[in-house]
């Protein structure tokens, strides 16, 4: 016997006695086992059994025979044929025999010889199969005191194999495999890795967790990339279990142009929260006689009285290195510290953010590098007049690193302006039904600003602002329904007057410059997506709203509505539509249906149907395909940072072939550059015991940074076995 299975030892006397009984008694009883009795049996030490004929011999063996099963401490044996020696306290089994311990481990053999608790003895021409997913076959199966078990001459696989297709699409073959039930571990001796029956690699000793484990030491697959810039490589990961709660990933990534990569990603569970870093030390001939390298962490944590803090982290070493090892597409890096509590009325969040351009162009120094701020905002009803008020305070710090007095990008921005700012607003509102069903609805609101603004010889060293606001707006919605209520129709004329003046002191602007004119603010008091700006005079938002409900599972919303103003301020820029007296007139239409297709559409034109802006969205979803597009025209204006017009179109598609054979695309084109930004295509098969990706893209897009670069990678999972991925939901049945 290996040392890795020790000796064998007798069975308990003390079950024997209790089988023995059992056995005795049942020979004397009706066939048919009390409910009571089969519940004690399955859970306590007291054995029971059940076949359609049992006797006893004169040597006292007992002999069931028929439908045999036994119940025994929540394992469940069944057989044709069962002779129990009391002398022994052996159990001789005719087949097809299963047992099965209750904890996801399953016995199959045609004939065995185990002793009375089913913890030791010898199985033939068996089968174990493991959580419903591994199946190992031997020639016999040794059980060794519950905890080992050694299969000889193994074919292992979580592959479905049926008649009329016997050789799994992969199979480890096996002189011998110890499974240790206590340590979760698989034992391979001289395995052979085979894919459709053809031999690929050789172990002379193998060790992999059974499918019981979700975490465990040791290598995971590879994977393969190819790249145009750093060439074919290969990555093979390495899982450290640190206990129940960390893990740590090593990756080495080797390419056939020279580049070595370390890869590494920690993760630790507490009790209150989660933290993952994930960064690489990289050397490549990209740049010869530089170190390369990138750590993004994140936490997330939980505090007393529902506060929630945590931090991100997201630095690189240079602006290319996520492009050339395939990692992120972002193009601006966020690296924050926060505090964050959110309730039913009170809203606080305070956080510190560091942010580092990658865009080509972009320069740091000259950017808002390192912002804080600190919001708070509660919201109440006032005792006397009801309705709803709510509270806010905003702190906001902006610091660039530069301390230039001049603009040298020409961006309206002195290159090292520093700013600081004090908000603070109260804004009430109440709605009431007038008895014709109109709602009619009266606001007011007060906001003021103080700036402490530095290095910027446009502005004084402190500026203050003072807002009021008053509006009042009146909505009748109709409302039809077809006989029998199976489809609905909900009409809504909107007319909101609002008045403002933020014009009284110029302040510098941070963070209200792309102002976006859309459905979620044709109705807002002020369109300026933060509080650096407000938006003044007098103006009559116009609007309509209609949602259709219809009984064949579609449904339509539309809302079309402009902006009429008493007079022009010249606070919008050409671009976003929302200048001069009228601003264009917004039409967003929205289409869903139960047949899985969804279209969005939101268009900016003026009176005489030239348009400034139209974006859809469309995305169609079957059992055996799916297509989703966008496609974004928008106007230039320079005042954005955007001197050319954007004309785009982004297209991803999925086809599937079979059940296991999936195919898919994906593609950009900027018809404004007249090119392609990027395509790709993919092909996945996914079946019970295998999952396999593999993707061509092509990035056609360069700058100073990065150049055009060809990507194809290969990775490959093992359903079901040491990977913690589950294919049983891809499983058929023989027949199809």
């Amino acid at each position: 016997m290996p040392a890795l299975i020790p000796p064998r030892r007798p069975g308990s006397r003390r079950a024997a006695a209790l089988l023995a009984l059992a056995l005795c008694s049942a020979a004397a009883a009706p066939m048919i086992l009390p409910a009571a009795l089969a519940q004690e049996a399955t859970t306590e030490a007291l054995p029971a059994l059940l076949a359609d004929s049992i006797f006893i011999n004169a040597d006292q063996t007992l002999t069931a025979e028929g439908s045999v099963e036994v119940l025994y401490k929540g394992q469940r044996l069944t057989a044709s044929r069962l002779t129990y020696d009391q002398a022994t306290n052996r159990l001789k089994l005719e087949g097809p025999i299963t047992i099965d311990d209750g904890k996801g481990t399953v016995f199959l053999a045609d004939e065995g010889d185990l002793s009375a608790d089913f913890r030791d003895g010898i199985l033939k021409s068996a089968r174990l199969v493991l959580q419903d997913q591994l199946q190992i076959a031997a020639t016999e199966i040794d059980r060794v005191g519950g905890r080992y078990t050694q299969l000889s001459r193994v074919r292992a696989s979580t592959c479905q194999v049926c008649p009329t297709n016997p050789t799994p699409l992969w199979e480890i073959r096996a002189q011998r495999v110890v499974h240790d039930e206590e340590e979760r571990q698989l034992y391979f001796d001289h395995a052979q890795f085979r894919i459709a029956g053809l031999p690929v690699a050789y172990f002379p000793r193998l060790r992999m967790p059974d499918p019981t484990v979700d975490r465990a030491t040791g290598f995971l697959l590879p994977s393969i990339r190819s790249s145009s810039e750093l060439g074919f490589g290969l990555k093979l990961p390495y899982f450290i279990a640190i206990g129940d709660s960390r893990d740590l990933t090593v990756t080495p990534y080797v390419t056939a142009k020279g580049a070595v990569s370390t890869d590494l990603r920690y993760r630790q569970a507490f009790s209150n929260g989660t933290l993952t870093l994930q960064g690489a030390y990289s050397r490549d001939d990209i740049f010869p006689d530089q170190a390369r390298g990138y750590l993004f962490g994140d936490g997330r944590f939980t505090l007393a009285n529902g506060y929630i803090a945590g931090f991100t982290l997201e630095t690189v070493s240079d602006d290319s290195y996520l492009l050339d090892y395939g990692l992120d597409e972002q193009d601006r890096l966020a690296s924050d510290v926060y505090l964050s509590r959110i309730k039913r009325d009170l809203a606080f969040d305070a956080r510190l953010t560091h942010y580092n351009s990658l865009r080509a162009g972009d320069s740091d120094p000259i950017l808002p590098g390192l912002v804080a701020g600190v919001s708070y905002e509660r919201r109440f009803t006032p005792d006397l007049i009801g309705g709803q008020g709510t509270l806010r305070f905003d702190l906001l710090g902006v610091n660039r690193s530069s301390t230039s007095l001049i603009d040298s990008n020409a961006d309206g921005v002195i290159d090292g302006r520093d700013v600081g700012r004090l908000t603070f607003g109260v804004d009430w509102r109440r709605q009431t039904v007038l008895s014709n069903g109109m709602v009619l609805g009266v606001a007011a609101g007060l906001n003021g600003a103080l700036y402490r603004i530095g290095q910027d010889p446009t502005f004084g060293a402190s500026v203050s602002r003072m807002t009021p606001t008053l509006a009042v707006d009146l909505r009748w919605p109709w409302v039809k329904s077809a006989s029998g209520g199976h489809s609905s129709q909900v009409i809504e004329p909107v007319l909101q007057l609002v008045w403002s003046d933020a014009s009284n002191t110029s302040v510098p602007n941070e963070e209200s410059s792309l102002v976006e004119f859309d459905e979620g603010n044709l109705f807002s008091f002020s369109r300026f997506p933060g509080s650096d700006l407000y938006e003044s005079g007098l103006r009559a938002n116009i609007g309509v709203n209609w949602t259709r409900k219809d009984p064949d599972g579609w449904t339509l919303g539309v809302t079309a509505g402009r902006v009429l103003r008493s007079e022009d301020l010249g606070q919008f820029s050409t671009g976003s539509r929302l200048s001069g007296t009228r601003s264009d007139w917004l039409l967003a239409m929205q289409i869903r249906a139960d047949n899985g297709l969804s279209v969005t559409n939101r268009a900016l034109f003026d009176d005489s149907l030239e348009f400034s802006k139209n974006e859809l969205r469309l995305s169609f979803g079957q059992q055996r395909y799916s297509l989703a597009g966008n496609y974004v025209w928008l106007v230039a204006d320079p005042a954005e940072g955007r001197p050319l017009a954007t004309s785009e179109l982004a297209l991803d598609a999925a086809l599937r072939l079979s059940d296991s054979w999936v195919v898919t695309g994906t593609g950009r084109y900027d018809f404004t550059a007249n090119q392609a930004a990027r395509a790709g295509v993919g092909l996945q098969f996914r079946s019970e015991c295998a999952l396999v990706d593999l993707s061509l893209s092509r990035r056609f897009t360069s700058s100073t940074s990065v150049r055009p670069t060809t990507e194809l990678s290969l990775s490959v999972n093992l359903n079901g076995f040491g990977t913690g991925s589950d294919g049983r939901q891809y499983r058929k049945s023989c027949g199809g």
